[in-house]
């Protein structure tokens, strides 16, 4: 069945996880069908959209993929819809002005709320014959004042709310601006949505929203309300639990892939299976299957998922991603070995691409001082002449890969016969001025023959300066 899904983000703040995960179920159900994705921004609260906000959510949704068949639609650019809307409801007898004042309303709910009623508009203004002069009206919908509002919830099954529960809710407001309970029944309409899905805290609002579809002679979507997800220490996942934009997790070094492969996984599993390429997603996800329970965020399953992408996909596809990092971070490109081969070596070692160049700066720019306590350790008088042997080694090598290095680290660790860390280890220091890298082979060949070979002789003369003191 084809069908027609769309993701319908305010733009008053950053593109938050709970939001692309809400994106990826709907894109990936309409993917799955062969079906149509929308993204649509309700930017009706013109007070608190923004265009950075805006921009923010294209972009979140560019980075992880999540490709749209029709859109970015405003609903700022649909305002003469809605008005004719609001005008059918009224010529029908569907919708009403209400005249009351601000401070009514607030009375009405203390009082509602003293006597242990549920707050709801009274309906005063629903027969008003003779209108007050000098007063902007709203405009009410009139919801049916009996009965029940049943619908099948693909994640929570059957849910019924009784209309005496509801209110007549504002559609529009004195200025004429539609409110998001109208606005979004009148865009799913007119595009087609059959498949809304969409946070659990917008559960309240499905009724309310039904009954505008039914005034209107509209069949209404089948909805699915996703749980919330939950910070480690089970609480509402907020800023305090590090919540962010989706557009940080780039900027912390996560590969898109491995946020996705996170967030499908958050309320939804197939079997035990953690690990999901896009194709296996599409192809195995089904909202139905998705868990009513809220979600906990953990960033070590993040992390490793990250790390574990990093290792197996394509070190040059990587590579793209690793690309922005050495940009962000000031490092020059082209001063030092290839991206890919970077990723190749690199990425055992660290969790996230921004590790990654923060580690990896040493083989495009060398390092300025020795670390004191690795030279004391590791460039002694004894290291001289394992150190010069490699000098005169890796000046003849013309193959600068691991293989060939490795090699004439092994032919200078046997011609002095000493064990291979006795050669390695001041290497190592030698080259990066610390006593920590990949394995040497590896540094090697990362740090490139020019910058090797300098690195060894600032080392031999730290070595024959402590010759010289003794």
């Amino acid at each position: 069945m084809t069908i027609r899904t769309r993701f319908a983000p305010s733009p008053t703040g950053f593109l938050h996880v709970g939001g692309a995960r809400t994106a990826l179920f709907s894109w990936l159900q309409a993917r799955a069908h062969q079906g149509i994705f929308i993204l649509r921004i309700e930017d009706t609260d013109l007070e608190r959209s923004t265009p950075e906000s805006v921009q923010a959510i294209l972009d979140g949704m560019e980075w992880l993929g999540l490709n749209a068949d029709e859109g970015p639609i405003f609903q700022t650019n649909r305002f003469d819809r809605y008005a004719d809307v609001v005008q059918q409801l009224l010529a029908e007898d569907k919708a009403y002005f209400c005249y009351c004042s601000k401070e009514r309303l607030e009375a009405l709910r203390e009082q509602q709320m003293k006597d242990g009623i549920k707050p709801r508009y009274d309906g005063k203004c629903r027969h008003v014959d003779m209108p007050p002069e000098g007063i902007k009206p709203v405009v009410r919908f009139r919801n049916p004042q009996s009965g029940n509002v049943v619908f099948d919830d693909r994640v929570r099954g059957t849910i019924s709310i009784s209309n005496e529960e509801l209110d007549d809710l504002i559609i529009a407001r004195p200025d004429g601006t539609p409110t998001y309970n109208f606005t979004v029944v009148v865009d799913d309409m007119d595009m087609k949505i059959d498949l809304v899905i969409r946070g659990d805290d917008h559960i309240n609002n499905t009724p309310r929203q039904i009954n505008i579809y039914c005034a209107l002679g509209a069949e209404p979507p089948v909805f699915a309300h996703v749980p919330m997800i939950l910070g480690e220490d089970g609480a509402r996942l907020s800023k305090r639990h590090g919540a962010v934009g989706v557009m940080q997790y780039r900027d912390d070094g996560y590969l898109p892939q491995a946020l996705l492969n996170y967030l499908v996984r958050l309320g939804w599993s197939h079997g035990d299976q953690e690990v999901f390429s896009i194709e296996e997603m599409i192809e195995l996800f089904d909202i139905k299957d998705v868990n009513r329970k809220a979600s906990a965020f953990s960033t070590d399953k993040l992390d490793w998922l990250n790390q574990h992408y990093m290792k197996t996909m394509p070190a040059q596809e990587v590579a793209q991603h690793l690309l922005w990092h050495f940009k962000d971070q000031g490092i020059d490109v082209a001063a030092g070995p290839a991206l890919a081969n970077v990723v190749a070596v690199q990425a055992e070692r660290v969790k996230t691409l921004k590790e990654m160049a923060e580690q990896s700066r040493l083989f495009y720019e060398g390092y300025d001082e020795l670390d004191e306590n690795a030279a004391k350790k590791n460039l002694r008088p004894v290291t001289e002449e394992p150190l010069r042997a490699m000098q005169k080694e890796l000046a003849l090598i013309e193959d600068w890969s691991p293989e060939p290095l490795q090699a004439s680290i092994d032919r200078v660790a046997a011609a002095l016969e000493v064990g291979m860390g006795k050669v390695a280890q001041p290497l190592r220091v030698a080259l990066t001025g610390a006593g920590v890298s990949p394995s040497i082979d590896k540094t090697l060949w990362l740090m490139g023959k020019q910058r090797s070979l300098e690195g060894i002789a600032k080392a031999l003369t730290y070595v024959e300066a402590r010759i010289a003191a003794q």
